[in-house]
């Protein structure tokens, strides 16, 4: 058996000047004050879990983003996973994209549904695409303002790594036309575009349906001293104006997001 010595409480000394607690005499808190008191504490609270919020926000962003490789293999399945105008939109803008630095417009006039490689491409192109693989060709034609040139567009989308794609830079010859026939064709481009397993072509002809010679590049025709009927409609101007406007409809497709700088 022990024994404890009991505990001694100290209370505080009451104040002689103030009245006991609940005598009419002793101050009480007005509720305003109460109240206010209340919300400054729900507000710091607020305030530390937005905080809190924000740079969990901001570590996912940085963390969880899709890297450029990853973006580029989710690129391959864009011919059916993305909505087709988002692809080929219906109407795009060329600011400064015609001869002189002249504002064009083009209008998509004829949408072909998606097509095996073989019936969409000549064996030239089928050749060259037997070492990365060929899955798919998108095909649009578009006009211009005027209504006087036909521009096909074309994505074919192939499965093969970047450093296999970027061996094809070069090697493409003139690609068909899409509603108008091959010596109807002016001018055309064809590039790998580094974003995504896709090489994108485009080749321009008169709408009028006039025969044309060989087609020809279209920086060819873009050059100062370009002459002939095509150089001087600004068919180069028109494939090569088109084209750089699908690629950023790709481009922005296939970028990864970029993460919010920390703070």
């Amino acid at each position: 058996m022990t024994t404890t010595t009991p505990r001694t409480v100290i209370t505080a000394e009451p104040d002689p000047d103030q009245p006991p607690a609940g005598h009419p005499g002793h101050p009480r808190r007005s509720p305003a004050r109460v109240l206010a008191a209340a919300v400054c504490a729900t507000l710091g609270t607020g305030l530390l879990a937005g905080a809190g919020l924000t740079v969990w926000s901001e570590h996912r962003a940085t963390h969880h983003a899709p890297s450029a490789n990853a973006a580029y293999g989710k690129a391959r399945s864009l011919w059916h996973s993305a909505p087709v105008d988002s692809l080929l939109p219906p109407v795009l803008a060329g600011p400064a994209a015609g001869p002189g630095g002249a504002d064009r417009s083009w209008t998509r006039t004829a949408l072909a549904p998606d097509a095996d490689c073989p019936a969409a491409l000549p064996s030239d192109w089928q050749q060259l695409l037997a070492t990365t693989g060929c899955t798919r060709v998108l095909r649009a034609t578009y006009t211009d303002a005027t209504g006087s040139s036909l521009i096909t567009v074309g994505l074919v989308f192939t499965p093969a790594d970047a450093p296999a794609m970027a061996a094809l830079t070069g090697r493409f010859t003139a690609p068909p036309g899409y509603g108008f026939a091959g010596a109807q064709r002016a001018a055309w481009t064809a590039s790998v575009l580094p974003d995504a397993p896709v090489v994108l072509y485009t080749v321009s002809a008169f709408a009028d349906g006039r025969h044309l010679e060989t087609p020809l590049p279209a920086e060819d025709l873009m050059k100062k001293d370009a002459t002939g009927p095509a150089a001087r409609a600004g068919l180069g101007h028109e494939a090569k104006g088109l084209a750089g406007r699908v690629a950023a409809a790709l481009r922005t497709l296939t970028t990864p997001p970029t993460p919010a700088p920390a703070r």
